[in-house]
């Protein structure tokens, strides 16, 4: 489904979005604070987007991503950048060492695994002691007239939206279902502190459409 819409994937994004993609992006990279130096993974990089903001620090960044479509595209758009490299990565079974990397970061990805507990304790695994955590994901608004809107904006906007600039509406489809399905902010930063983060926190951006969690991993 993701190699299906690889080529129109950011366009898309931003257009369903409301250009509010960006701006979260923005907020992603202020979280994770990368430096100069260090070695941070972000998966679920799809097209390598926000692996390239998160570079522009000085970071060394490696996309992982399952879709071989998407990291084809990112190849193409940012595979001269010599502080990104692209890497096929299950997000259940990553193909890295322990304490590998000083951040771990995952952008509307989690979502999107088979077992998203899984996921997150392999991120642990492979976080150096220390080191930081950031998920932005699709989330819970925080008021009913939030939560109305965008309950309507799911099922009848965004799908009429997706036929218009995507090449598989169907997979904008199953986006706005598995949204509906997925745990507010508290049930998701639970599941951070018991993969084993702590200082487990989350900020709601657009009124709790989206939320940022970080965590950090102990260093015993």
């Amino acid at each position: 489904m993701f190699d299906d819409v690889a080529k129109g994937y950011d366009r898309t994004n931003n257009l369903l979005s409301g250009g509010n993609a960006p701006l979260w992006r923005i907020q992603l990279v202020r979280a994770v604070n990368p430096q100069s130096g260090e070695k941070v993974l972000d998966l679920a990089a799809g097209t390598g987007t926000s692996s390239a903001a998160l570079a522009a620090a000085g970071a060394q960044v490696v996309a992982g991503d399952f879709s071989e479509g998407m990291l084809d595209v990112g190849r193409a758009k940012h595979g001269a950048n010599p502080l990104i490299s692209f890497v096929h990565a299950d997000a259940m079974k990553l193909p890295f060492k322990k304490n590998e990397f000083d951040a771990v970061t995952m952008s509307f990805g989690l979502r999107n695994v088979l077992e998203p507990k899984t996921a997150l304790k392999e991120l642990f695994r492979v976080t150096k002691p220390g080191g930081r955590i950031v998920i932005c994901e699709f989330s819970t608004p925080t008021n009913g007239f939030t939560k109305a809107f965008y309950k309507t904006y799911l099922t009848k906007v965004m799908p009429a939206f997706a036929k218009l600039s995507s090449s598989n509406s169907e997979a904008y489809t199953y986006l706005a279902e598995s949204i509906e399905a997925w745990p507010d902010q508290s049930e998701l930063s639970a599941w951070i502190r018991e993969a084993g983060f702590e200082h487990v926190a989350h900020r709601n951006l657009t009124g709790g459409i989206v939320a940022m969690h970080r965590g950090v991993k102990p260093l015993s």
